[in-house]
């Protein structure tokens, strides 16, 4: 009943009148809702896709409506919890195992794909697996699922769900790698795991000079840390940072700021830098002119510049002047199942009282940690 009300408002909203315009659009309406994005975890008591999308067209006028629904049916993407799980799930066997593989077959002076049928091999891929650390980023790196999923084969000893360390824990990883190795064992490779990155400016920047962001800090976490006598890492191990999810302009903006960071800091706890994800977003996503005219010209229209006041500290850090496109203008169509990337256009997930601009209505409601 629910659903029908739902489905009932939207028409009315977009002004179907008969039954030839509004069935297929009920059919497509009714599949997306169930299967991805009634779940979205954000949505306000009572409500789900179908009341909010009928709210956030009603934002627009009649004429715009059209432009904004066919933005939401043909454009934009969402990922699923289902579709992130599945991210997580193979990024051990198809990332870490084949580096680790690599790793394994050069030191014995074999062909990668010898080492599961050579007895020395098959014993160092063991070693550099076990010597192989996950530090969780944020909540999002869901290292809770990564356990899982590897249970049997990575020691749970081996992941740090947060990135902030303390000696206690350094001693643990350090007793418990070395029971299991040796006294000399110490952790060779580090992957920092994320979600996702849009704009890889959260994770390394550098500002009048100044390096910012998590690398920065998980640098001079280790830095400080590693004059302990049980420090569990090597002095020159090799740190992976990969996300489950990252926009093709976050891949190379990470590789160009790592490749800086690798020559030019003065003190640097790694040796070398690996970027990769489970899924790289096409440079085509991003809303460009002129085939996506329609969506950005509504962009412009129904816009409130308090949003960037709102978020105006953050937003100064990338160079940007408003929030039309999202931050770092990455002009992203795109929505998380947990939450709304503020890259995505402001239009997906901005609410705002309309003080500097037109109010803005959120398609898919965004927890925000800068304002």
């Amino acid at each position: 009943m629910i659903n029908h009300l739902g489905l009932s408002l939207i028409a009315d909203v977009m002004g179907w009148d008969t039954d030839a315009d509004a069935t297929p659009e009920y059919a497509w309406l009714r599949l997306m809702s169930n299967v991805k994005y009634d779940d979205y975890s954000d949505f306000r008591a009572g409500v789900r896709f179908l009341e909010s999308l009928a709210t956030w067209l009603r934002q627009f006028k009649m004429e715009d409506r059209a432009a904004a629904y066919t933005f939401v049916k043909e454009r934009m993407v969402y990922i699923s919890a289902a579709e992130m799980h599945r991210v997580i799930e193979i990024f051990v066997p198809e990332t870490v195992t084949p580096y680790i593989c690599q790793v394994a077959a050069a030191a014995v002076g074999i062909k990668p794909y010898e080492v599961w049928g050579n007895k020395d091999g098959a014993a160092m891929f063991k070693r550099m697996l076990r010597r192989t650390l996950f530090v969780g980023m944020s909540d999002g790196s869901r290292i809770d699922i990564l356990r899982r999923a590897n249970a049997g084969f990575l020691s749970q000893e081996q992941f740090v769900p947060m990135m902030n360390i303390g000696p206690e824990k350094w001693d643990d990883l350090s007793k418990n790698l070395r029971k299991d190795e040796d006294d000399d064992a110490r952790f060779e490779n580090v992957y920092l795991i994320d979600d996702f990155t849009a704009s890889g400016t959260t994770f390394i920047r550098c500002i009048d000079g100044k390096w910012k962001g998590k690398l920065k800090r998980f640098n001079e976490m280790i830095c400080n840390a590693r004059n302990s006598e049980n420090f569990p890492i090597a002095k020159e191990f090799n740190l992976h940072i990969h996300h489950y999810v990252s926009s093709h302009q976050a891949h190379e903006a990470l590789r160009e700021r790592v490749a800086d960071a690798e020559a030019n800091w003065q003190e640097k706890s790694f040796k070398k830098v690996f970027v990769t994800e489970g899924t790289k977003l096409p440079a085509e996503l991003k809303l460009l002119s002129p085939g996506d005219a329609r969506i950005l010209n509504l962009c412009e229209s129904y816009y409130d510049h308090d949003l960037y006041m709102r978020l105006k500290d953050h937003c100064d850090e990338a160079g940007q002047s408003d929030m039309k496109l999202g931050y770092a203008n990455c002009a992203l169509p795109l929505v998380l199942e947990h939450n709304t990337p503020n890259n995505s256009i402001s239009l997906l997930w901005a609410e705002t009282m309309g003080k500097l601009g037109h109010p803005m209505r959120s398609l898919f409601r965004r927890r925000d940690r800068h304002g």
